[in-house]
């Protein structure tokens, strides 16, 4: 091992034990896991944001008994001193490197599934959509999986609702402890981070438009108002386009908003959400980024085809020159500007979410062999768990009904 490399390796093992920090229920489920390996004999394949929160998950996952290989669900969002820290310290095979091309991302996916897992843990589902085409021969082997993202959760259910999906996976996006707080405040929080380090510009008094008002929006929304933007959203949902409207924020069509925005941010899960239309009617000087999954939300291959001139300008910030002289500008190159351009969501919130991913491993090493080739929530009572053990670990405590009030909620007859 050289020098360059083991620095390299020491510098993620710091990085990954300051995000241990404030993960103290992945730690409380790492210790537990460690004395009962509850996970042993399991092989997981991972295809996440290889970060030093998911470095620690995947610690956590070893520690149960589990052998894990892991490759990164994005190419802009690894974290090279976590992949060394993960292989040299931990023993961990990862296959990753930051800013691949999409064959070596396809390559480092293949790799991973090479030790025949038993679960597959996914953001985004690449991992079991490769699997059911490429590795099908894989799948009589699979327990179950687990997905992290909402992109990964609609795709799943279209697999499941064409009766393609061959193993059963829970829904780790959709429990309270993950999308209501992750989604809300970890993207609202960590894309504005990445805006800022890409660009360096005063949010103050800029139009800044949000596309699409999910949980993430909401997030990404909140936090542009707070920072002093004028916030506009685009949707086409009329009850979250309503509750977007109550939340003081103004809609629109993003045909509308296109000519009066500063800045704009896709977080819909859609594809070409941005798109020629709206490029055509941008003010020079636009800012385009991502914080969905993937980078289809933009139509980057039209904008570079309309682009006399591209260059780029600073870390993380390609200007596109169009021949009428108008300047647009591309955060990240259209991948999650959180992670492209910052790095992603605070471990705090992570720990719910991760804390989420370990248990639900557990369950269906547990319980998939019962279970059908369906999508599944996270079960209740481990949501409830992951809330409990957040709050305590926080030092707060909650209330408790009396006998008098339990009486009272299970009754139909006592009224007012």
């Amino acid at each position: 091992m050289n020098k360059m490399s083991m620095e390299l390796a020491d510098q993620g093992q710091r990085r990954m034990a300051w995000a241990e920090q404030s993960m103290p229920v992945v730690r409380d489920i790492q210790e537990r896991f460690a004395k009962e390996k509850p996970l042993e004999g399991m092989k997981v394949a991972a295809c996440l944001h290889v970060t030093a929160e998911t470095g620690v998950l995947m610690k956590t996952l070893k520690a149960g008994g589990a052998e894990v290989r892991l490759c990164a669900s994005n190419p802009l969002s690894t974290q090279d001193d976590v992949v060394a820290s993960l292989q040299q310290h931990d023993g961990i095979p990862v296959f990753a490197r930051r800013g691949v091309d999409r064959d070596e991302y396809y390559k480092h996916i293949r790799a991973t599934l090479e030790h025949e897992p038993h679960l597959t843990m996914d953001d985004g589902a690449d991992l079991v959509q490769l699997l059911h085409t490429e590795r099908r021969d894989l799948l009589p082997g699979i327990v179950g999986g687990t997905e992290e993202t909402t992109t990964g959760v609609i795709r799943l259910h279209s697999m499941a609702y064409e009766d393609v999906l061959a193993y059963p996976v829970i829904a780790v996006n959709d429990a309270q402890t993950k999308h209501l707080f992750d989604n809300r405040y970890g993207t609202g929080q960590s894309t504005i981070d990445g805006i800022l380090r890409a660009t360096n510009r005063l949010l103050s008094g800029q139009v800044f438009v949000v596309c699409g008002y999910g949980w993430c929006g909401r997030g990404v929304a909140k936090r542009a108002a707070g920072m002093g933007a004028r916030v506009v959203v685009s949707e086409v949902d009329p009850i979250r386009g309503l509750e977007a409207v109550m939340d003081g924020f103004q809609v629109m069509p993003m045909r509308e908003a296109a000519h009066m925005g500063d800045i704009f941010c896709t977080v819909t899960g859609n594809k070409h959400v941005l798109r020629m239309e709206h490029f055509a009617r941008m003010k020079s000087g636009a800012m385009v980024c991502n914080a969905g999954h993937f980078n289809v939300e933009i139509d980057l291959e039209t904008l570079e085809e309309q682009a006399v001139e591209r260059r780029t300008v600073r870390d993380s910030l390609d200007e596109f020159r169009w021949e009428d002289g108008r300047l647009l500008y591309v955060l990240g190159e259209g991948r999650l500007v959180n992670l492209a351009a910052a790095e992603g969501h605070p471990a705090d919130v992570m720990d719910m979410s991760f804390a989420n991913q370990a248990l639900s491993a557990e369950y269906m090493w547990k319980e998939g062999k019962q279970l059908e080739p369906k999508v599944y929530a996270v079960p209740e009572d481990m949501d409830q768990k992951v809330a409990a053990m957040k709050l305590q670990s926080m030092g707060m405590q909650l209330d408790v009904l009396t006998p008098e009030q339990e009486t009272y909620l299970r009754s139909w007859s006592m009224g007012t």
